[in-house]
This record gives structure tokens, sequence and C-alpha cells, in this order.
């Protein structure tokens, strides 16, 4: 039996059903109860296990987890890591800095024979910088089962990327584009695939990713198991669902429950934007004595810092999606290995950054969208590591302040003189 009369409807798929509603009055949400597009999705599971060793998961997998620095689950790999290693179809709603990518990867590791030298997971992601992240997470986690994982990702060498994946790999993870074209050139063979993960589905979509997705699914093995993990979910994430999954057991980790804890969150009033930048330069000492970040809302905004920096002599690098892959792989590299310690980057990057050693974010602009706060500042304290956010705020961003600190239930203090102690 084809996927096609099983789980989709292509027209409903495209949208242009051709006798639905007319364009003046709204469809009709017919949709399964707790899944109203736009709205959060209500959790059909109820199971939650706090901790690893409950999980029934396989020796060496329990000792990459441990090893990687977990100690207990976080509020989302407590409920789902359970209904992915049973077999189900599940879609999760959850932000960046959950510990959505271990909850999929650990999954992923659990059902995979790394005896058997073929593909048996595939991960799609919206950004290169993700899928690398994903692939460090996976191997890291699968370090004593000797599993592989290669990352499928624009911006490399695809013959390479085909000699890789002839050898055999256990995972692979990869943007859209350069997944299906690795299918469609049998380089990534898709036959023994089990596992499908679409992470931050929502980004995937709004980047126009929505017909690769599909052809990806149309060559995948008839029984495969779909997750889905999204952090808003509008009616295209919807969509994708009711085509691709079959009942899937739904999982929502509420906002409140995202890890701001173990991160200390300052504002330092700065009373005009001119003089931000001697607030930076100000508490450079203190930024380069760990690994900082620095969060700025443009590109132009990233160049025009940077200069100024280095100008005064400051040691800085910075990123930002302009650059071409090759400029920010090295980049990212000299951060993690620690060569260069003071990273200037934007939200669009804010997602693939998760570098152990970060135990400082500074927004030099406040995020103009406060679900990107979490992104930007989950990276320092993931998973109960500390870290420490500093806000720069002018006048005008003090009802933005506010306005974050309601969204996430928590508090932001001013900045103490002794800063650099709680590093």
């Amino acid at each position: 039996m084809s996927h096609t009369s099983e789980r989709r409807n292509d027209e409903q798929w495209s949208g242009d059903s051709k006798n639905g509603p007319s364009e003046s009055e709204p469809p009709a949400y017919n949709g399964p109860p707790g899944m109203e597009p736009d709205g959060i999705i209500e959790s059909n599971w109820e199971v939650v296990v706090d901790n690893f060793d409950e999980m029934n998961l396989k020796e060496e997998l329990l000792r990459g987890i441990y090893a990687y620095g977990f100690e207990k689950p976080s509020a989302i790999q407590q409920r789902a890591i359970l209904p992915c290693i049973r077999g189900h179809d599940v879609i999760a709603q959850a932000q960046s800095g959950t510990g959505k990518t271990a909850t999929f990867s650990i999954s992923i590791l659990q059902q995979i024979d790394t005896n058997i030298k073929e593909c048996q997971a595939l991960i799609l992601a919206p950004t290169r910088e993700l899928a690398q992240q994903i692939q460090k997470v996976v191997i890291a986690l699968g370090d004593f089962m000797h599993a592989e994982c290669h990352a499928c990702i624009g911006g490399t060498n695809v013959r390479e990327d085909m000699r890789k994946l002839d050898q055999g790999v256990h995972v692979v993870v990869g943007t859209p584009g350069r997944v299906y074209d690795m299918i469609s050139r049998r380089a990534l063979r898709a036959g023994s695939i089990k596992l499908f993960v679409l992470d931050e589905a929502d980004e995937m979509l709004s980047r126009g990713f929505k017909d690769q997705i599909h052809d990806v699914f149309k060559l995948l093995p008839q029984e495969v198991q779909v997750i889905l993990l999204s952090a808003t979910m509008p009616a295209d994430v919807l969509d994708v669902s009711k085509c691709f999954m079959r009942n899937p057991v739904r999982i929502l980790v509420k906002k409140e429950e995202l890890t701001l804890e173990g991160i200390k969150q300052f504002f330092v009033f700065v009373e005009r934007e001119e003089w931000k930048l001697e607030t930076l330069c100000d508490l450079y000492d203190t930024l380069s004595i760990t690994q900082a970040v620095i969060f700025c809302n443009t590109r132009r905004k990233v160049d025009w810092l940077t200069d100024n920096m280095h100008h005064r002599d400051f040691t800085v690098s910075a990123m930002h999606g302009d650059m071409d892959q090759k400029e920010r792989d090295l980049i990212m590299r000299q951060f993690r290995t620690g060569s260069s310690r003071v990273l200037i980057t934007t939200d669009l990057l804010a997602r693939g950054i998760d570098v152990q050693q970060v135990s400082l974010v500074i927004n030099y602009d406040l995020p103009s969208n406060r679900e990107n706060y979490i992104h930007r500042i989950g990276r320092g304290g993931r998973f109960g590591r500390k870290g420490v956010a500093v806000n720069f705020v002018t006048e005008d961003d003090k009802r933005t302040l506010k306005d974050i600190e309601q969204f996430y239930n928590t508090h932001i203090d001013e900045m103490p003189l002794n800063v650099a102690d709680l590093i």
C-alpha cells in the first residue's frame, strides 16, 4: 500500500481543494480536538518518567546520556521519550532550549541497530547550523554505541556527501533541499529508514520548504514513524501532521516549563542607544574571562558593532546569515575551541549555537520578538547549567523588558557591580 492512500490527501495538502468554502468565509475547523490552528495543542499523553534509568534504555546509550552531562530529564524528555521509543507518531510543541534535540536523539539511538550500516533515521532541520548542532548531539549521546551520524547540508561538497553516505551511516540530519537531492540521486538509500523527524517544523514551513518536505516523505518507507517538533502550531504545521502522521501522541511543554532556571538575568539601563558601546567596552574584561555571545537585531548592527570593537582593539568575532558557509563554519570552530571568546551574532543563528562554555549572553538589542528571548539566553544555562544574561535597556526598551518578564513569568534585576563573580 502506498503512503498516498494511507496518510495523505494531495488536494488537502496543497490547499487547492476545488469545492472548499469561498474566500469570504473562513473554513470551519474540522480537525481533531486539541489541534486548532494557532492554538496550543492539547496533550493526550500523561505518562511522566522523571529519570533516565527508568526508561529501559540500552546500557551504552545511558552511559552516553550521563557522560554528556545530563542528570535528570527535562520536562519534554520526561514526557516524549517514552512514546517515541514505543514507536508512536509524536507531535510535540516545545521551544528551543527545552531539551528537544536530546529527546529525539535518544529516541533514535534507542531504536537503531548499529550493526547495520544503513541509514535508519532521517532528521530534517531548517538551517545548516541547527543540523550540525543536532549531528553533534547524536554523535555525543551515541558515543558508546559507535553511532554514526552525517549532516547533509547545502554549502558543502556534494561528492563528499555522496561518498560518506555510500559508506553507510546510521543517522542522517540535514536541510530539506540537500536531503531530497541525496535521496533522488540514490546516494541516500531510504529503504531502511524507520524514523523521520521534523525539527522546528514551523521554521521549516515559514522558510518555504513545504514541497521539499513532502517530496522527501513520499520517498520514505510506508511504515516510517514520524516525530514532529514545533514551537508554534500554525495551520500548515497541523496540515503536515494530518498528512503524515497516524493518531499522533500530542505533547505540549508549556512555556513556563522552559529552562530559565539556573540563568541569572540582569538589565543595564543605558540612557541612550549610542552609549551602549561604552557600556559593552566597560564589560569586556568580564566577557572574555568566559565565553560570551552578544546578540544584535540586524546584520548591519552586527557589522557596525564588530568594526567599532576592533577599532578599540577588542578581540571579537562576528557571524550572520550574509556570510558564506565556509566562513560561518570557521568562526563557529574558533568559538567552540575557545580561540575566539566573544561572538557577535543575530537571531537567525541563535538556535544553532550551543556551546557548552557559553556562560554569558548579552542582548545588545532586546529581541524584537519576545519568543526569541529564550532562544538567545536559553543557550547559557541549558539543562541546569549556570549562566548569566545581561540586557541593555534604553528608555524605549523599558516596555519591551516588562513584556518579556510577564511573558516568561520571570524577574530581571539591575546588574550588580560584582557580575564577574556570578559567571
